[in-house]
């Protein structure tokens, strides 16, 4: 979804802005840490105040005086928010009062020639709001009180941003924008493929495993389809997750996946296949996600005659459960076949929104049974009724049948394969629910 307005917080480290940008936004998207550097690439949300709507961007702190390169990088990421943005909410801490960065950054900030708010954040009592009068040396207008804790002033603050926003900053209708979420190991090189594939230094690249820590949503428009690509943390053995700030970007990657209409899962090829690509692509069925497994640094594997033959018949046998997924052998450094993940993703997508006819599914019934007759249990032989898709998106089939205590899984794993016989549902898990005749119990097999 494209959006008109854009509101930006900006500030150095620790002052609050991802506890303003989570309530701003109504969930705990941005990782709140007591720990300076905690957010390092631009966050994006969207929020309602007095019926106007409007993105929200969340920046890393600002270090002016610092030049160690992920601090650098950060610097760069807050500046192209600033470009961005309609109106810039600057966020400083009470309890800490005015020191020579707040005065830098306000300085870099009236430079911009951009709408500035002034935010005073953790005036969470009394005492603390008799301490706003220093914040006007700021030279940026009243300082609003807030608590992004707690909530408090924020009303207030909205009001202001509202009053100096844009008129026209309204989002468009969130008509089928279609969320997909790049996930896999650390260092597999998912934040420089999401660079490739939108044309622009939109999150942070380093040769660090680990740099991505906060879910990532960049919004675009490919030939008419609005999209979200979801740049996550790499997902580290469970084991070796360390407490804390990886720990809840771990967290973050797999919320992702679950608000994903589909999944771009990418695999190190030069590191080969190994159980924790088992564990995330388990992770990824289970939810029932359309995915491609693109294969990124391919340009580093040593070539012969049958190398990528032999490469996917092991992914294949390894990960068997990721039988009917597309693959693509891509390296995001030097850009090759990168251009054909996008026409793959609306492929796999328009294969999840297919609908069968329930004449359809009875004649697939009909057909399957009588190639290969149902299971029989204690001299009870399992009889098929009907069925009918009840949803897309994972395709979801309904199965009428005498008994669901006579569906064995791979009857069930019989049926999938002949539906898909017939229809390929690339890249597309199907999902199978049995439901008894006399029983209005519904159980839900693979």
């Amino acid at each position: 979804m494209a959006y008109k307005a854009l509101v930006a917080l900006v500030g150095r480290p620790n002052v609050g802005k991802s506890t303003l940008f989570n309530h701003l936004i109504g969930e705990r998207r941005a990782i709140v840490e007591d720990l300076p550097g905690t957010t390092r690439d631009r966050l994006y949300g969207q929020s309602e105040w007095l019926g106007r709507n409007f993105a929200v961007v969340d920046t890393g702190g600002l270090v002016l005086e610092r030049s160690d390169s992920i601090t650098e990088q950060v610097r760069v990421q807050a500046q192209l928010a600033i470009e961005e943005a309609d109106v810039i909410v600057f966020v400083v801490d009470v309890t800490e009062g005015l020191i020579g960065t707040d005065f830098e950054i306000a300085e870099l900030l009236r430079r911009t020639n951009k709408l500035i708010v002034l935010a005073v954040n953790k005036v969470d009592n009394p005492k603390r709001g008799l301490e706003l009068a220093e914040f006007y040396q700021l030279g940026l207008g009243e300082p609003f009180p807030v608590s992004a804790l707690r909530g408090q002033g924020v009303a207030d603050l909205l009001d202001q941003v509202i009053e100096v926003l844009p008129k026209s900053g309204t989002a468009d209708e969130d008509d089928q924008v279609l969320h997909i979420a790049l996930v896999g190991k650390t260092n597999v090189g998912k934040s420089s493929l999401l660079n490739r594939m939108i044309g622009e230094e939109r999150v942070i690249v380093s040769d660090v495993p680990g740099t991505t820590r906060d879910a990532v949503d960049t919004h675009l428009r490919y030939y008419g389809k609005d999209i979200v690509l979801i740049d996550t943390a790499g997902i580290r053995r469970r084991g070796s997750i360390a407490r804390g700030i990886e720990k809840y970007s771990v967290l973050r990657a797999f919320r992702a996946i679950d608000r994903a209409d589909l999944v771009l899962f990418v695999i190190d090829a030069s590191a080969g296949i190994t159980a924790q690509d088992a564990h995330i692509a388990g992770y990824v069925m289970e939810q029932f996600k359309s995915a491609a497994v693109l294969v990124n640094k391919w340009d580093l594997v040593p070539k012969e005659t049958n190398t990528q033959a032999e490469f996917e018949a092991k992914l294949r046998g390894e990960l068997r459960f990721l039988s009917f997924i597309p693959i693509l052998y891509i390296s995001a450094l030097t850009g090759q076949r990168t251009e054909r993940i996008m026409p793959l993703v609306l492929r796999i997508h328009e294969s999840a929104q297919t609908r069968l006819s329930t004449s359809e599914i009875n004649a697939m019934i009909r057909d399957a049974t009588a190639k290969h007759s149902p299971p029989t249990q204690a001299g009870k032989k399992l009889r098929f009724y009907y069925g009918s898709q009840a949803s897309s998106n994972p395709p979801t089939i309904v199965f009428f049948v005498n008994d669901t205590e006579l569906v064995h899984f791979s009857y069930q794993r019989y049926l999938e394969n002949q539906i898909r016989e017939r229809y390929p549902f690339e890249g597309t898990p199907i999902r199978l629910i049995f439901r008894g005749h006399d029983d209005e119990t519904e159980r839900s097999k693979r």
